[in-house]
This record gives C-alpha cells, structure tokens and sequence, in this order.
C-alpha cells in the first residue's frame, strides 16, 4: 500500500461473488474459453481508458483489482484494504451480469466503512439497472454513470465531488440528491467516442510502481506468464447476435448509440507501437476490422505493416470476408492469428442467433487464412443459443471433426455454455418467447441471489424450448467430451493434456449428479450446506479448464514477455 500518494477515484474490480472463497458453489465450464477464472477476475478494458483520461487531466486514479487479489491470496483482506483507502470516491464496474453479487457486496463495503465517501457504479449492466441500483440500494450507490462511453461524463462527476458542486448538468448520470430524490440526466451517446479513449497501458504500469503495488494492476490469473493485450477498435457493433448485450440493438436502446464509432487507424498504428514496444506478447484487435469497410480495414493494415511487428496479432472476424483481406493481412503482419464465432454448424440456427453466412463462406475464410500463412484459426460454437436441440450439438462436434481433417492442426474448434445469464437489453432479453426462451430472472436482485446457488445448472438465467437445464448441462460436457477426444486424434493437444481434460469432464458430470441428489434428497438447509460444503474443493477444482485445457486459447509469445528497462524508462520520462 502506498503511503504518500493519495487517489481521487479508486476503480474496484469485484470478484463474480465477494464470498467465493467460502461459498460451495460449482460454476462449472462457464470459463473455459477467456482468460480469466470462474470468477470473471478480469477487469473491464475500459478501466485502462478511464484511469488513463482520468490521469490525463489531473484525476489521479487507482485500479485495484480485488477479484486478482482474493483469487491468489487466501489471506487478501478485502475490508482492511478499503478502510485504509481514502479517495474522494470508489469506482465499481457491473459491466456483466456475472459480477451483481460481487459489485453490490464491494458497495456495500465501501459505505459501511466509509459511509461519507461516494460510491459510483458503470458498465452495461448498471447502465440498464440504474434505477434498481439507486432505489433499491440506497445506502450503498450514490450515483451510477450510463452508458458506453463513460470517460468525459466521469471527469466531470469526480471534479464535482472535489469541489462539492452541483452533478445535475452532467450527461449520463443518475444520481441522489441531498434530499434524498433520485434524479436521472438525459443520456448523450458521443460521436467520437472511440478517439477520445485510451488504451493506454503505460498509464497502468506507472500506476503499479506510483502505489507500490503491482499485483492490483494484473487483469486475470497467469497475465504475468501471459501478458496479452487487448486493443478497442470500435465502441459500438454493426451486428445484432440475439444474445449479445453489446449488440447494434442493445446499443440503441441502452446507450443511444445510432452508429459505431470506430477509432481511427492512426490511433490503432499508435496503441500497437507503444504495446509492441513494452512486450512480446500477442496484441488481440476487438472488433471486426471490417465493420467499417474495406477502406478503413486497409487503412489500419497498411499502417501495421509500417510497424514490422512481431508480436502475434489476432483479428476477430464478425461475418464472411474477402480473399483481399487475408491477402493484405498476411503480407503486413506475418504472425496473424483470426477468430470467429459462428455458433452452430447449422445455418437456420446461425441465422436464429443473428448471423447470416454459410459454412461455405466459413471454410472459404478458413482456407484463406491459412494458406496466406495464419499462425491460428479459432472457430467458437455454443450451447444453448436459439434452435439448438441436444442432437445439433452432437452435430456441430461432426462438423468440427470434418473441419479438423480437412485443414490440419491450426483450426482450433471449441464449445462452451451460453452462460450464466442471458444480456440485458439483447434481443433475447427483449423478446425471450420470439426466440423461444424461458427466463428465469429478470431484476438485478434475482440475478445477484442466483449467483450464490451450489451450481451452474441453477444459475443459468434461461431454458429453451428445445433444451431444458438439464440437456444444456449435459450436452455442454457431453459435446466437450467428445471435440476433447477429436482435438488427440487429429493432433490439436498432446495425449497427456486430453486425457487429463477427459478425466476432469467425467469428474465434472459426477460431481455435477452429486450435488443434484443433494438439493433434491436434503431438506435441512444446515445439513445440505455443511454437504455441499464437503464438495468444494472439488467444485473449485472442476470449474477450471474443464470441457478445454486453458493452454488452448492462447496464442505465441515471441521472446521475451516484457521489456523492463523501456517500461521503466517511460514510466520516468515518458
């Protein structure tokens, strides 16, 4: 802890339940293909751009990663650490709905020990419950800041509360007054958000040495060993996946947003330069290149090229692209790596979910990719969207092994649960029985109280008509059984990883019935949670790499993970 060096803003990152530690509760394969852990320990990216915007002019600004923290010390005293913290105000992210348990129960903290001190809430989720977080929660948040470009509305607000002025001019603000009315600001999307963020990691390394507490900083379980990093390209999407909360209908909805904005490529040539400069790891691009069309997409290749980088970089593709395109992205990246999404094998369920290409155009890419020399194809399916029976995820594993044949070892298929909760403001939230789904909870407090429950298959927000909890569960670890044994045969993973990911599935599906005959057979709620209880290091243990071996979703490191002297010497003189 720092001792001379006093923050405005403290951004606390909560862990998905403040209690994991204790609570038996198997969350399951929920994680297997990001980086993070079951409990979701990586903070949002746009952390990195606040602190930097914040810092920038004349916020000092903390991050405090307590998920990070709690995860890898059994000892990291959550409460100790706030109180000693004296800030003008705590920032708390509910971007995803996974951490509603963790976000609230971190509020409720900083009040209880610093009642004077306000808490600010952000991100897509606490932009769509707003008003839940100021009624219901009224002693824990005192203002919540909307939307999805929240840097310039949060300078505003913490240069308020310095100078105890009036918030009631501050776009995207909800808020308490001293009287106690909750008031609600009109809501302004910018037109040049995605220029006025940073994606500045300097700004986070110079805050790890400034407090003298480097751990905080780190975004996820293994990022020493693993420091890949994320570049935004774009704020705001072109497409409409029905599941997606960041999708164009979301974002119309939750943040008045009526087009993206897409950073410019000068921008996107200076982020990668300077993270080049810092470290070898692979550089990921969020957001499809190509939304922007085919000038833009070029414009930002072209300037890469300029770089000779040799990190790997890895490119997300949101719909069928052009034999141009790999052309040019061969040619001025050499270490490219692409990833897509398209759900299921079958077209009429792809086209459900809200993407339109065929398998045809998939292979195409694929093909394409790979002979201008492609490190690594990523292809990504699930279980549980619109359409999908138990049967069509038996046959999506079919397809993966045709894929697997036909282009050899640097086609990486994977499968995971939609899980755990279904988006707010996604076009399965706003029409669930359109797309034929059931769901279970639908405020802030259901989700948050769903979050504690012994196992995944009970904090899954959703059934369909076409598969109940029960099958989604057993066709998730049934399907990654099967594409584990398909990854051996052709090649994907050694024998030894396999066979362990296999035996770690059939401990999962065990465990799984076990806790099962539990909730259904025990009826004294002391005696099924001391049960329970007897089972959590075997919940823990299967809830991490478990339908996948975390090894598989990562691309190279070329040399060395970091350069520490130009770190150093750009923290000092940068």
């Amino acid at each position: 802890m720092a001792l001379f060096w006093k923050a405005d803003l403290v951004l606390l990152h909560p862990p998905t339940v403040y209690d994991f530690r204790k609570e038996p509760i198997f969350w399951g394969p929920i994680s297997d293909v990001v980086p993070s852990s079951y409990i979701f320990e990586m903070y949002p990216v746009g952390f990195n751009s606040i602190a930097g915007c914040l810092v920038k002019k004349g916020i000092e600004t903390r991050v405090i990663n307590l998920a990070y923290r709690m995860l890898t010390d059994p000892d990291y005293d959550c409460r100790k650490v706030i109180k000693r913290l004296k800030p003008s105000a705590f920032g708390i992210d509910l971007h995803w709905l996974p951490h509603a348990h963790g976000a609230i129960e971190t509020a409720r903290i900083c009040k209880k020990l610093h009642p004077d001190i306000p808490v600010i809430m952000g991100g897509y989720s606490a932009t769509y419950f707003h008003e839940e977080l100021l009624y219901d929660y009224p002693d824990i948040v005192d203002y919540v800041v909307r939307g999805d470009s929240t840097e310039e509305s949060l300078l505003e607000l913490m240069r308020c509360i310095k100078a105890n002025r009036t918030v009631d001019h501050i776009p995207n603000l909800s808020w308490r007054d001293a009287s106690g009315q909750v008031r609600f600001n009109p809501i302004a999307c910018p037109s040049n958000a995605a220029d006025v963020y940073y994606n500045d990691y300097l700004s986070m390394f110079r805050m790890a040495f400034k407090y003298i507490d480097i751990k905080s900083q780190i975004p996820f379980t293994g990022w020493w060993d693993y420091p890949i990093t994320a570049i935004m390209t774009v704020r705001g999407c072109t497409q409409n996946c029905a599941i997606c909360g960041g999708s164009a209908h979301a974002m119309h909805n939750l943040c008045k947003r009526g087009s993206p904005s897409y950073r410019s490529p000068s921008k996107i040539i200076q982020d990668v330069k300077k993270i080049s400069s810092y470290t070898t790891a692979p550089i990921f691009l969020i957001g499809d290149l190509n939304q922007a069309g085919d000038d833009y997409s070029s414009a930002v290749l072209d300037g890469l090229g300029s770089l000779g980088l040799k990190n790997d970089l890895v490119l997300e593709l949101f719909n069928y692209a052009s034999e141009s395109f790999f052309r040019l992205a061969s040619q001025v990246c050499p270490n490219l790596n692409f990833e897509m999404s398209p759900e299921s094998h079958d077209e009429s369920i792809r086209n459900l979910a809200g993407k339109h290409y065929t398998n045809p155009e998939i292979e195409k890419n694929i093909e394409w990719a790979l002979s201008f020399g492609a490190k690594k194809f990523d292809l990504y399916f699930m279980t549980g969207i619109p359409g999908q029976t138990y049967d069509s995820v038996m046959e999506t594993i079919d397809y993966c092994e045709y894929l697997m044949k036909r282009f050899g070892s640097r086609l990486m298929p994977f499968i995971s649960p939609l899980a755990p909760f279904i988006d707010p403001v996604s076009l399965v939230w706003d029409d669930p029985e359109k797309y034929g789904y059931t769901l279970f909870y639908k405020t802030l407090e259901e989700h948050r109280q769903a979050l504690i429950q012994p196992s995944w298959k009970y904090i899954l927000s959703y059934e369909t008509k076409w598969m109940g909890r029960d099958q989604i569960v057993n066709a998730t670890y049934e399907a990654g059984r099967r594409l584990n044994l398909l990854k051996m045969r052709y090649g994907q993973v050694d024998p030894a990883t396999g066979k362990a990911t296999d035996l770690r599935i059939k401990g999962a599906i065990d465990l799984n019935s076990k806790i099962d005959q539990i909730i259904n057979e025990v009826q004294d709620k002391g005696k099924r949670k001391t049960m329970l209880l007897n089972l959590k290091k075997d919940m823990d243990s299967h809830s991490l790499s478990t339908i996948c071996d975390t090894n598989e979703i990562k691309w190279r490191i070329m040399g060395k993970r970091f350069r520490i002297l130009k770190i150093l010497w750009d923290c000092v003189l940068g």
